[in-house]
């Protein structure tokens, strides 16, 4: 990959003379960024050579996720096919039968994911494709750290910036890292208090801070990040994305910038946030889940993805002139959804630096990488429709001529994410719709008190241990580590926590199912759902706008309740599905209150343990053994 590096190398610097600088902005380094085309592939040779850091197994590890998770939905698929094949597939049937093998499909792939994730993390093995040093140098080059602002709340989103900045000036790093606020505020309420509260926080930062803003929010996100990249990108070796809800610690940061300088082939890693500052119980809920089972996933991830990773968006580190010059959007021709501007941008510029022949990796060996999330389930719901317009744009690009597969396939999980629900709520309807046919099995629904086993049993059993298997996994981890389990409050503390983070997630899935469902057929339908600021704040959910946003969950409810009327037998089954569509609005209600089981679903940030960001274990790789004696660990 150093002749690929080498594509990139600086330019002479220009005669003419530089522009003096904008108010509050650097003088401008102009960078190329050329929009790319998926009608061809300009280096389609790139996209099939094999980045220095791709992990040397890389193939057998995706043979093994994938093919685990094949066995596992033929496994589950047993039931079904015995019952149906008893009296000759009919249409229903095999429709029904083929919804549930594509779900349990993408469920298993999850499952596995996890099983490679708990793998790699108990033998700390998370460093052995990407070492991160537990004490580098400063990066010779010059890293931005960029912000961009829609309508946000300033003063939050400074407060943050002030903490990532006091972070660096503590390892004496400020003099590589310049901190770049873009804003794209449409209201000008919003642009005064961000000008406000830069004016505030510019004479005592210790890294340089710039701030800029565009009157037109052209792209959106992509857009901002682009037009300062043909502006200022030139300045700089490497660029942090930040969101207005994220930060970094000055350890994590300089940890990056050492990674990337120290491979010069890779093109972007990104980190793996986790959740914090939650105050109601949904975002609790999240926080928890993510703080004990979101590094076994993104674990999981980088094992099989290797150098063909994704990217979220947000946290990573991005090599600048790569950037720019792979990874330019185009405009999709066509009417939306499918056409227009690129709307989730990042995962497709991942793709586009792969396919120019960058690494992409994801790393779970770092801490001290944080996010928000939205406070309720109404704003989890607005941020998801979002997310579908986008993600549902990917269909169109799958096909996309020198795409490595592996991009392929991050894009057709991205869309799955989406039309599992569609698909789910499918798989409802034909399996109540082929029991209407037959009369009530009294037999059956006292089956719990009596079982036996049957193809349904192994169906059943295989199929809750796709679901909650990763969260046991996560929790094992913790438990198995004396540090984490203190910082978790103990075992008793995971134990409870796991519990009820299961439960709430059980109750919360039908609802988000039909949310989903509905955002699907409305974006497919043409019917943009526009782009409005995330609320990352809020003091609960009136019982009013409950029961508006939640009026499609209780249709819903109701109609299986219709239903389960001629088949009351099933009515034990259909529980867990129809009770959380028919209080859906007292769901909403209650888990956006601040104080909802206050005492369960603790963290570390909770119960003021230092989230202190070390890599997490030292690796074990010939190159690492000089700082081995060095490395933190969180299992101390």
């Amino acid at each position: 990959m150093t002749t690929l590096a080498s594509r990139l190398e600086r330019p002479s610097p220009a005669t003419e003379a530089v522009p003096a600088p904008a108010p509050w902005l650097p003088a401008e380094a102009p960078l190329a960024m050329p929009r790319q085309s998926f009608d061809e592939a300009d280096a389609p040779e790139l996209a099939e050579a094999i980045p220095a850091t791709s992990p040397s197994g890389v193939t057998h590890r995706r043979l093994m996720v994938f093919g685990g998770a094949w066995l596992l939905t033929i496994l589950i698929a047993i039931g079904p096919f015995v019952l149906y094949e008893r009296a000759g597939f009919n249409g229903l049937e095999t429709v029904g039968l083929g919804v549930f093998v594509v779900l349990c499909g993408a469920i298993a792939t999850w499952f596995c994911t996890a099983v490679a994730g708990h793998f790699v993390l108990s033998g700390g093995r998370e460093q052995d494709d990407l070492h991160f040093s537990p004490h580098p140098s400063l990066p010779t080059g010059r890293t931005a750290l960029l912000m961009p602002l829609y309508n946000e709340d300033a003063s939050a989103a400074f407060g943050r910036l002030a903490a990532l900045d006091a972070s660096l000036a503590r390892l004496g790093a400020s003099p590589v890292f310049d901190i770049f606020v873009l804003s794209d505020s449409t209201r000008e309420d919003c642009a005064a208090a961000e000008a406000a509260a830069f004016r505030a926080m510019r004479p005592s930062a210790h890294s340089r801070l710039y701030m800029r803003r565009r009157l037109q929010n052209v792209e959106r996100k992509a857009g901002n990040i682009a037009e300062w990249v043909r502006r200022f990108g030139g300045a700089y070796e490497f660029m942090v994305i930040l969101d207005a809800d994220s930060t970094m610690a000055g350890e994590t940061l300089l940890r990056l910038a050492d990674a990337m300088e120290c491979n010069p082939g890779v093109g972007l890693i990104q980190t793996a946030p986790t959740i914090t500052g939650a105050t109601t119980l949904f975002a609790r809920m999240l926080q928890f889940g993510v703080r004990m089972y979101g590094r076994v996933a993104a674990a999981g991830l980088a094992w099989w993805a290797g150098s063909e990773a994704s990217y979220w968006g947000h946290n990573a580190i991005v090599r600048t002139r790569a950037f720019a010059a792979a990874s330019g959007l185009p405009i999709l021709q066509g009417v939306k959804p499918f056409g227009g501007h690129v709307l989730s941008h990042d995962v497709v510029e991942a793709a586009l630096l792969r396919r120019a022949g960058w690494a992409v990796h994801v790393t779970a060996a770092l801490d001290g990488s944080c996010e928000e999330t939205p406070p309720t389930l109404l704003d989890f719901i607005q941020r998801d429709h979002r997310w579908c317009q986008g993600n549902l744009q990917h269909l169109r690009l799958i096909g996309a001529k020198g795409l490595h597969p592996l991009s392929r396939a991050q894009l057709g999980m991205g869309c799955m994410a989406y039309l599992a629900s569609p698909l789910w709520f499918a798989g409802l309807v034909i399996g109540l719709a082929l029991q209407l046919k037959n009369p009530p099995d009294w037999d059956s629904f006292w089956y719990f008190l009596n079982p036996r086993f049957t193809p349904f049993m192994l169906t059943s059993l295989l199929s809750a241990i796709l679901l909650i298997g990763p969260k046991i996994l996560g929790c094992a981890l913790v438990l198995s580590r004396p540090g984490e389990r203190r910082a978790f409050g103990g075992a008793p503390a995971v134990l409870k926590g796991m519990g009820t983070e299961i439960l709430l997630s059980a109750a919360l899935a039908p609802v988000l199912m039909v949310a989903n469902t509905k955002a699907v057929f409305m974006t497919l339908r043409g019917r943009d759902i526009g782009w409005r600021p995330q609320q990352r704040d809020a003091v609960g959910v009136a019982w009013r706008d409950a029961f508006r946003a939640m009026t499609w969950q209780m249709i819903a409810g109701a109609g299986f309740v219709a239903a389960l009327c001629v088949r009351p037998d099933l009515s034990v089954c259909f529980a867990p599905i129809v009770l959380p569509l028919l209080f859906a609005a007292p769901l909403a209600v209650f888990t956006s209150r601040h104080r909802a089981m206050a005492d369960l679903l603790k963290t570390p940030d909770d119960l003021g343990v230092s989230a202190t960001p070390v890599v997490f274990r030292a690796s074990l790789r010939p190159a690492a053994a000089a700082h081995g004696q060095d490395a933190i660990s969180v299992q101390s």
